[in-house]
């Protein structure tokens, strides 16, 4: 219930919004448009496959703590608890975490809790599948060490996690990626494989999926293939449409549906992410698809400005929590072959409502927003964040 009063404030915002534009935005109940119940998630207990685990100050003291934040830093009570209390971080993850705490407690080296204070143990990602692989990902922040000090620690977390203690994890993939930021992507900073295969692998919906290092992966797998499944009915493709992909990290979603229309176009910043997408395609013998990596408010324009293609097109944006680049949102504003769109998003009361006024609201030349506005006229919240208040929800609008 709380989950949907949630949602349900965030389309009696966006119609209080839209009536601020001169949108007559107001349905029953003083909501944008009909709002289903929430979706449950099949899994409630340990269904994340992603975990990142901080290293900083314990309750008990000891800096080198592996687990998760507690406090704020306006308060200046941080403290960083282990996992072993939270319920929807799998057993798994937990050991993996144990066993990197263990591992640093050991190291002569200090954690770095503060980049200028030095230090160089810092946080672990932790990647599971249902096919029972898994991913750790440590990141090492360098600081002064030269390549001989940091290959003789990359080699010690290699035989710890081989040949001791951490053995008992049974790592799939072992990473490490030499980090001066808080988040560093592969092309800032190569990841580099310790130990074991590249890649790990889920299965979705029928189809293999090739997982890198930071491709984007629905962190509830069980809840992605009914999140996809239900994305796939309100697209209503048929066979000559085009489906749109933006933000499609490993391709899970055109993917999932590149059997029931005519063609699939995904756009993604990470390029690992295209890599595994093209790969997942292939060898699931899907042709239909083609994958462009780069910035979306580079790549989209060039690939709808010059659009002339008559069949259906049909668009499913999934961003970050950062939402969509204003020229993004323009781009396909401005494409009339695009009448249906749909918006998946993990944190809709966040940057995500000013993409939706954005689609929503009358044209600006000003702001060279010439297409024909967008209606919402339906919303669904998953649950794919069970023992938390998140909801992913999805909006479909069409025009």
């Amino acid at each position: 219930q709380v989950k949907y009063e949630s949602q349900r404030k965030v389309l009696r915002t966006l119609a209080s919004r839209l009536e601020e534009l001169g949108i007559d935005a107001q349905k029953p109940g003083g909501l944008c448009c009909p709002l289903q119940p929430v979706v449950p998630s099949p899994i409630i207990n340990g269904y994340r496959n992603k975990s990142t685990f901080s290293v900083n100050r314990g309750p008990d003291g000891n800096p080198k703590t592996v687990g998760l934040y507690v406090g704020t830093g306006r308060g200046r009570n941080i403290v960083c608890v282990k996992a072993n209390h939270v319920e929807n971080i799998p057993s798994k993850h937990k050991q993996v975490a144990q066993c990197y705490e263990e591992f640093i407690c050991r190291s002569p080296l200090d954690s770095c809790i503060l980049f200028h204070e030095g230090g160089h143990w810092r946080e672990l990602v932790v990647r599971t599948t249902s096919c029972g692989h898994t991913m750790a990902i440590i990141t090492f922040h360098p600081q002064q060490l030269g390549q001989e000090a940091l290959d003789t620690q990359k080699a010690l977390l290699k035989e710890f996690f081989t040949c001791g203690p951490g053995a008992v994890c049974a790592l799939t993939s072992l990473y490490f990626q030499e980090s001066t930021m808080t988040r560093c992507s592969h092309e800032q900073s190569p990841y580099q494989l310790l130990h074991g295969a590249p890649h790990i692998f889920e299965e979705l919906l029928g189809l293999k999926f090739r997982i890198s290092p930071d491709a984007f992966f629905q962190v509830n797998t069980a809840g992605a293939q009914v999140l996809y499944q239900a994305v796939g009915e309100l697209c209503q493709a048929t066979g000559d449409t085009v489906l749109l992909d933006i933000c499609c990290g490993t391709g899970t979603i055109g993917l999932s549906l590149a059997n029931r229309v005519s063609k699939v176009i995904g756009v993604e910043v990470v390029e690992k992410a295209i890599e595994d997408a093209e790969w997942n395609a292939a060898f699931n013998g899907i042709s239909n698809c083609e994958f462009h990596s780069g910035k979306a408010e580079a790549v989209l324009p060039q690939l709808l400005a010059s659009w002339e293609d008559a069949r259906p097109l049909v668009a499913v944006v999934n961003p970050s929590r950062a939402g969509l680049h204003y020229r993004v949102v323009r781009a396909i504003r401005n494409c009339r072959s695009i009448r249906r769109l749909l918006y998946i998003s993990c944190k809709p009361e966040g940057e995500a409502m000013r993409n939706f006024l954005e689609l929503c609201c009358p044209p600006n030349p000003k702001k060279k927003l010439a297409g024909e506005p967008f209606t919402p006229v339906l919303a669904i919240p998953f649950d794919m964040f069970p023992h938390t208040v998140h909801c992913e929800l999805v909006l479909l609008f069409t025009r």
